[in-house]
């Protein structure tokens, strides 16, 4: 809360006690309110400090009503209102929680203001990073039914610099489960504190699940160029994905040169998908990344022959398929299908796919599905795509790709 709010609502506090005379200037005689003038004094030139921004001065001028003996109940309870109202200017949070408490115990503090000053002393700990009083009142806050946005803020950050990670964690996690429960995109904020909260708790389940939702809500260049470049590093992560880290690269825009076109060219055609490959050179020359300088003539040879190559397949694709079908195991047909969804070949892609699914039997179940899913991708059925991929579960690597997959999918609808 700011503090010419805070300082409205103590000075109203005040201004309830001591009355108000006629011009909107507060009143100091006995005959407005049961004040003395003893006591009226020292709280008149306070609040005339107040207004000049002079809250240290002030609070001391509420210090010298403070020394005044036997005050009534009127008397107290001006006092303390402007005792909040100085000490927020001032800055002095323990002043605050002094007047604050003061009013509560004397039932002259509604319900509704007592929300706006918890959220001031909250606000004034923090900013003086006093990181654990500020997490107490962010906490009686939200107990009393406070719901402001801007103290959750306060809250996660007085969590974090308190050293309670755990905390961030586990709030910050539901109130991002509880924003999807209502259909809402988490916000980046949260997206970004929960994923610093699981690196420093080392909470590598925690971490990974925030850059999921972070890929799949606010998807960057940046980040997905920070998650594919450390994959490969992974322990126990198989070489033969390598065309698939390609594929998502070329996918999010993070091909940096014509050796990144070159070389994902190249490794398609090998693993038999060479308009895969053409496509791939296509985007290079569009990208202005091929066909440039010296290496322009090698480009335009690797360009031709994947056109050479492309003849080639479609013209085996009837005896390809004929050895896929008759093959124990459905993995071949599970590529074929992969292969005709490079090549445009929507019915014809899905039919194969799903007969190779059918058939079963699979040298590499794990690399099935992810292909099974690829192949749905490709010709434009993200649902089946997302599904096929959520079965993949292998360790070396599959179920990350098939996981950045997914992920793309998503956030491409």
């Amino acid at each position: 809360m700011k503090i010419k709010q805070l300082a409205a609502v103590a000075l109203g506090v005040a201004a309830l006690m001591l009355g108000q005379t006629p011009d909107g200037q507060l009143g100091w005689t006995q005959a407005q309110a049961q004040v003395r003038p003893d006591v009226g004094k020292h709280l008149k030139a306070a609040s005339d400090l107040l207004k000049a921004g002079k809250g240290a001065e002030a609070l001391a001028k509420v210090r010298e009503a403070e020394g005044v003996s036997g005050r009534n109940a009127d008397e107290n309870a001006a006092l303390e209102g402007m005792r909040v109202a100085a000490a927020s200017r001032a800055g002095d949070a323990d002043q605050m929680v002094k007047g604050y408490e003061a009013l509560k115990g004397m039932g002259r503090l509604p319900s509704a203001q007592q929300l706006q000053m918890m959220e001031s002393i909250a606000g004034t700990y923090s900013r003086s990073n006093q990181h654990a009083k500020a997490l107490d009142w962010a906490n009686k806050y939200f107990a009393a039914g406070g719901n402001s946005p801007s103290m959750k803020q306060v809250q996660s950050y007085s969590q974090w610099n308190s050293g309670d990670v755990g905390g961030v964690l586990k709030d910050t996690l539901a109130e991002i489960q509880a924003d999807e429960k209502a259909g809402r995109a988490p916000s980046q904020q949260k997206l970004n504190l929960l994923l610093s909260a699981a690196g420093k708790k080392g909470d590598k389940a925690t971490e990974a699940l925030a850059v999921e939702k972070l890929l799949t809500y606010y998807p960057t260049k940046q980040l997905w160029n920070q998650v594919l470049g450390t994959l490969p590093s992974k322990k126990g992560f198989s070489p033969r994905f390598q065309l698939d880290i390609y594929r998502l690269r070329l996918a999010t825009e993070n091909l940096r040169d014509a050796n990144d076109y070159m070389e994902m060219a190249q490794i398609a055609a090998q693993a038999g998908f060479p308009e895969e490959g053409k496509r791939v050179m296509d985007q290079g020359y569009a990208a202005k990344a091929l066909g440039q300088g010296a290496e322009a003539a090698r480009q335009k040879r690797l360009a031709d022959l994947l056109v050479t190559r492309i003849a080639e397949a479609k013209s085996a694709q009837a005896q390809a398929e004929a050895e896929a079908r008759a093959s124990k195991e459905g993995d071949a047909l599970v590529k074929l299908g992969l292969a005709s969804a490079f090549r445009g070949q929507k019915t014809e892609a899905v039919k194969l796919v799903e007969d190779g699914i059918a058939k079963g039997a699979f040298k590499r179940p794990d690399d099935v599905r992810l292909y099974q899913g690829l192949a749905y991708y490709t010709v434009g059925d993200n649902a089946k795509a997302i599904a096929a991929w959520r079965a993949v579960k292998g360790s070396d690597g599959s179920a990350d790709i098939a996981r950045l997959y997914a992920q793309l999918a998503r956030s491409k609808r």
